[in-house]
């Protein structure tokens, strides 16, 4: 495998491989020779089979569909109170940085790689956040984690701290975008300010009622695109990475169609005022 001294781009939308168990490598090869490029897991045996994710690139790389460098890789560690107790993928009594140390090298091991694009914590975990973040900057510096960033954080007191506190700024956040947290509106101007990129999930399952409103339908009709094409290419106008989790290989190549989409600020702020 190429080493990361061209590192992948960052994607216009992920493929996210969570609840996918034994379908995870045949649905990762489609997705890639679909044309994504960017791919998320965790290592989180409850919600995700990594190695059916380093399969799935292993075996495209060595038909030369690919190359490592072509596609951003991004994993997660998990803290304890986000795992099943009876699959734990690193010592449970081992202390915190040991546990972030050793899911690396599980994710890595699973992956076939010696490196992850963006390496993400699953969760904050309180006052213990910071001693996670000092074992990413150590694995940053390293070389072997390219990216930092942070998911399930929906509280910007927070992530301001662990932004003035950290070394290696986060890069990325992931969440839920969704209404029970007010779409994040304060939180996403705070990454926007600072070069933080915002990865949404949930992004099409926690919305039906907006991606069945009349505003969106209207605009499918008009752009001759589903209503998810449309809800995809306004959560892109908002400066979000969305993450898809479809298993429909038609729906695939609609969301990476979704970036041809350009929909004028009139459009933007009609499907806007209805956030809110």
């Amino acid at each position: 495998m190429n080493t990361h001294n061209s590192p992948a781009k960052i994607p216009p939308m992920l493929y996210g491989t969570a609840w996918k168990k034994e379908k995870t490598e045949e649905l990762v090869v489609l997705a890639i020779k679909s044309g994504f490029r960017g791919i998320d897991t965790a290592c989180q045996p409850k919600h995700y089979f990594e190695p059916g994710v380093g399969a799935a690139i292993s075996q495209l790389v060595t038909e030369g569909v690919i190359q490592r460098n072509d596609i951003f890789l991004q994993s997660k560690f998990t803290p304890l109170g986000g795992q099943d107790i009876r699959s734990v993928p690193y010592e449970v009594n081992a202390p915190l940085n040991e546990q972030v140390r050793q899911s690396f090298a599980i994710s890595c091991k699973n992956l076939q790689t010696d490196y992850l694009d963006s390496l993400v914590l699953h969760s904050p975990v309180g006052k213990d956040t910071l001693i996670v973040w000092r074992e990413f900057e150590r694995i940053h510096k390293s070389g072997r984690a390219l990216k930092l960033g942070i998911s399930n954080c929906y509280d910007l007191k927070s992530l301001k701290e662990l932004y003035d506190q950290a070394e290696v700024k986060p890069s990325f956040v992931q969440n839920r975008f969704y209404t029970d947290t007010g779409y994040d509106k304060e939180l996403r101007a705070f990454c926007s300010k600072n070069g933080i990129i915002y990865q949404s999930f949930w992004t099409l399952t926690a919305n039906p009622n907006l991606v069945e409103s009349p505003n969106v339908a209207a605009l499918a009709l008009k752009y001759n695109k589903t209503k998810a094409q449309i809800w995809f290419a306004f959560v892109r106008s908002l400066g979000i990475t969305p993450l898809t989790g479809t298993t429909s290989a038609t729906h695939m190549i609609q969301d990476l169609d979704v970036v041809n989409i350009q929909l004028t600020e009139s459009e933007i702020e009609s499907i806007s005022a209805l956030l809110y």
